[in-house]
């Protein structure tokens, strides 16, 4: 993850050496993505950093809006970087050509939002899963054996659903279909864009649980977008929490779920409904609608409806810098006091 600690500004160190580890699958530095419409340019990604190792998962959370699908669909270039670097397994995808994206997209595959709707409605499912490989070039033969083999993985083999088309599944049964379909080319890194948020809460479980299982199978490293911070809790290794196109705190998931030390991530906290009724609002509550990122605030992007916002908060944008061993913050005044920083492991956990 990008962060600058007060020892690296002070020594002159650009922040890469310092935060960016070693081994890193995929590694996302000062991304920034923008829109130009007729009423101006959306800021929609602005400088966005962080990395993430071999067989990790890392959450990206936020109200919708924040930037976070934008980023995982600039990832893939599906999305056309403005700005920034991102580097897969050593390789420049920002700087590569057309022709080697295509190739790369191969070992990258996303999950979209809504499964139906990224589902070609003429084909059947047994089609639809492999069209990857035929786009590849692969054999008839093969097609029809990696298409009942990943039909299976996702607990929809047999002849039942084979010759199905879109509009004849139900919202889960699309989803397990893209999860297949993603599966099908043997990715070494799956974008999961709010892969449940269509679904019931039971049938969101299954999903969940699916991808957890398929992670394990596949040694699979997982980008998970979502809005729903239980849901993001209970499948990432690490959580990502954006508003307004920029990064507020990044860490260890159990770390910042319970000690959060932007005030934007204790208000996300807060709007999760409890079973425990002793359990209180940690509060305080937030005020204001998001600012248009047509013309985000100077300073801190949070600043406006934030409790805690100063004269500093207006004037300096905060950098992203280490308050504990797992966990950063870009806030000037955060809710928990920096911890003495210890040296990250640079292995996988």
């Amino acid at each position: 993850m990008a962060v600058e600690s007060a020892a690296d500004t002070a020594a002159g160190t650009p922040p890469r050496a310092a935060h960016l580890r070693a081994g890193a699958l995929l590694s996302v530095e000062d991304l920034v993505v923008r829109f130009r419409t007729d009423a101006g340019v959306v800021q929609a990604v602005s400088g966005v950093s962080f990395d993430v190792l071999p067989g990790e998962t890392l959450g990206i959370v936020g109200e919708s809006g924040c930037g976070k699908s934008t980023t995982g669909r600039a990832v893939l270039r599906l999305n056309r970087p403005s700005g920034g670097t991102i580097t897969y397994a050593g390789e420049r995808i920002d700087q590569a050509s057309e022709s080697r994206m295509r190739e790369l997209r191969r070992s990258i595959q996303m999950i979209f939002q809504d499964p139906v709707a990224s589902l070609n409605p003429r084909r059947p499912v047994k089609e639809i899963v492999v069209e990857g490989l035929a786009v590849a070039g692969a054999g008839a033969a093969e097609r029809a054996r990696t298409s009942a083999r990943v039909l299976e993985q996702v607990g929809l083999g047999g002849d039942r659903f084979a010759d199905l088309v879109p509009r004849q599944l139900s919202g889960g049964q699309a989803q397990r279909v893209a999860i297949a379909r993603a599966l099908a080319l043997n990715p070494a890194l799956l974008i999961c864009d709010e892969p449940v948020s269509a679904l019931d809460v039971s049938v969101q479980a299954q999903i969940l649980n699916l991808i957890e299982d398929l992670k394990r199978e596949f040694d699979l490293t997982v980008l998970f977008v979502a809005h729903d911070l239980g849901v993001v809790r209970a499948i990432s290794d690490d959580v990502m929490v954006m508003y307004l196109g920029t990064v507020c705190e990044f860490g260890d998931a159990d770390v910042v779920y319970a000690r959060p030390a932007h005030p934007y991530t204790r208000a996300l906290l807060d709007s999760v409904p409890l079973i425990d009724p002793t359990r209180g609002f940690a509060g305080p509550a937030l005020e204001g609608d998001v600012p248009s990122p047509l013309a985000p605030p100077s300073g801190c992007p949070f600043r406006t409806r934030c409790p805690r916002a100063r004269e500093r908060c207006a004037a300096e944008v905060p950098a992203v810098r280490r308050i504990g061993p797992e966990q950063s913050v870009a806030c000037h005044f955060p809710l928990v006091e920096p911890e003495p920083v210890r040296p990250r492991s640079e292995e996988p956990r």
